[in-house]
């Protein structure tokens, strides 16, 4: 210590030398902070002791700083931490709001476009109303159906909300085939730039489930493309009666001594569940609503006799087996049903009764019978449409329309090959089996014809006296027929089955677009058709 410098003696004197040394060290440490200095921040966090003057005598001990000491430091060391993360953040949201106005200009200048595509384009070759949803970047101005495109063409229905557009195919679509749905003129919400909008799938090859009845073994139901080359083997059992197919699951009635089985399973034979009946007896006639997720059939007791028992009821019921089966009922009285279908794309049913009244009820609502006159028999129901082709007392066949219950005569083909036996519609047009006679009504040949809309006929197959034609259907779109056919009736006898058919039959495939015979495979009950062949 410097000997020219006076050294304080007294203990005040000690005291206030310590204060304004303890000042000044203050002032430094300020004076650091407002700089930015990382190291004397730091230091200053960490150093919790005042600071002694290097002339401090020795005998003094320093003292602690007391908390209130410590707050005042720390208060005068926060504000400019405080202004640098204000900084900070300021900094980070102005680039924020930078690069968000440069998207905006972007999505201005170029217009919507596409960021998500779903479809399922498996389903859509199976059933109606398989969708395709386009996701866009912004809102879109309104949409018209007269802005939208499919090709190769087919009717849709449009949904359009916001950022989604949905496309709702009302038929179900071709296999094997590359769809492009294009949207011309699509702005944004807020203005800008119309673009049109675009994207193209691709359907897969088409399946088709047949049952194979053998007299020695298990009868199959097998699972096969349309070259007949990969058949597979999903189900067997000792006697099946007949099955039905929907987009994900089959059901199969199996006929046993005490009665049938009805069993639910995924369309490659596994999780196997049996459904509740409505008591011990026999099941007839499957039909299945895809989109109403339920199973139809004729259900007949096992002990009938003229005063027990029931006869021919429609039962319907869940395909979950989340429910019991519920039986048709007409004026609070069970039904027994000649014939019935499922109208497609729904959960309704149309029956005919024993008294030739035509109905239709839907269980999804609590609407009731509706009554529909009187009729022999239904032939089918177009898909997408909601028209039924059915045959009216005085021999007329009508197109009636279930949501008016309007009807018109069904138009005659052109050439006229007669009166048809049955007539299957299908997307674009309808599969008519004719049956030729000679002089003496003798059955001398049978075919199946094409009509189109417009009325034009083509025959399709045609077979002699010896051969029988038992059904004809078409794939979901229409795009191919499944003709069944029994060769040589007079060697060909009949199982013993619920649902007898001659033992040797034959499902042949054909391009309706072309005409040409794909294959012709071993087996019935095309997985296409909507019911059972019926002889």
């Amino acid at each position: 210590m410097s000997t020219d410098e006076p050294v304080p003696r007294t203990r005040a004197e000690m005291r206030a030398a310590r204060e304004a040394a303890a000042r000044e060290a203050a002032a430094r440490e300020a004076a650091a902070a407002a700089v930015g200095s990382p190291s004397e921040d730091a230091g200053a966090d960490r150093d919790e002791t005042q600071r002694v003057p290097l002339d401090a005598p020795p005998s003094e001990e320093p003292r602690s700083v007391s908390p209130a000491a410590r707050s005042t430091t720390t208060q005068k060391l926060s504000p400019p931490r405080d202004r640098r993360f204000l900084v900070a953040l300021g900094a980070v949201l102005g680039i924020l709001v930078l690069v968000g106005a440069g998207l905006g200009v972007v999505s201005l200048t170029q217009g919507p476009r596409i960021t998500e595509v779903q479809v399922n384009p498996e389903q859509a070759i199976e059933t109606s109303g398989s969708r395709v949803i386009l996701t866009t970047n912004q809102s879109l101005a309104a949409i018209d159906e007269s802005q939208v495109t499919v090709e190769p063409s087919v009717p849709f229905t449009l949904d359009a909300a916001g950022r989604g557009v949905g496309i709702r195919f009302t038929v179900p679509l071709d296999d094997d085939t590359e769809y492009t749905v294009r949207i011309a003129d699509a702005t944004g919400a807020g203005g800008g730039p119309s673009t049109t909008l675009s994207t193209s799938f691709t359907t897969p090859s088409s399946s088709i489930f047949l049952l194979r009845r053998d007299a020695d073994g298990d009868d199959t139901i097998f699972r096969t493309d349309l070259t007949g080359e990969n058949a597979v083997p999903v189900f067997a059992a000792d006697k099946i009666n007949d099955f039905r197919a929907t987009s994900t699951q089959l059901v199969v009635s199996v006929e046993e001594d005490e009665g049938s089985k009805l069993l639910v399973m995924k369309r490659d034979g596994s999780d196997q569940r049996e459904l509740k009946l409505p008591g011990d007896g026999y099941v007839r006639e499957i039909q299945v609503s895809d989109r109403g997720g339920y199973v139809g059939y004729s259900y007949a007791d096992r002990e009938l006799s003229d005063t027990e028992g029931r006869a021919s009821v429609l039962v319907t019921q869940s395909l979950s087996g989340d429910d019991d089966p519920v039986v048709t009922e007409v004026g609070g009285k069970e039904a027994n049903v000649f014939v019935w279908r499922f109208v497609p794309d729904s959960s309704a049913v149309l029956f005919i009764d024993f008294d030739g009244a035509l109905s239709l009820i839907d269980r999804s609502s609590d609407a009731g019978v509706q009554s529909l006159g009187l009729a022999t028999t239904i032939q089918g129901i177009s898909r997408g449409t909601y028209t039924a082709i059915v045959e009216r007392l005085d021999g007329t066949v009508v197109e009636l329309n279930l949501t008016d219950g309007s009807e018109q005569p069904l138009a005659a083909s052109n050439p006229d090959y007669g009166t048809a036996t049955t007539i299957t519609p299908y997307p674009g047009g309808t599969l008519r089996h004719v049956v030729a006679r000679d002089a003496n009504g003798i059955p001398s040949g049978q075919a199946i014809i094409t009509v189109d809309d417009e009325g034009t006929a083509t025959p399709l197959v045609e077979v002699g006296p010896t051969d029988s034609i038992l059904q004809a259907c078409a794939s979901p779109s229409g795009q191919y027929a499944a003709v069944v056919i029994a060769p040589d009736l007079t060697d060909n006898p009949y199982d013993q089955m619920l649902l007898p058919l001659p033992e040797n039959m034959e499902t042949h495939l054909i391009d309706l677009r072309t005409g040409d015979e794909l294959v012709a495979l071993t087996g019935f009950d095309a997985s296409w058709c909507q019911t059972a062949p019926q002889f």
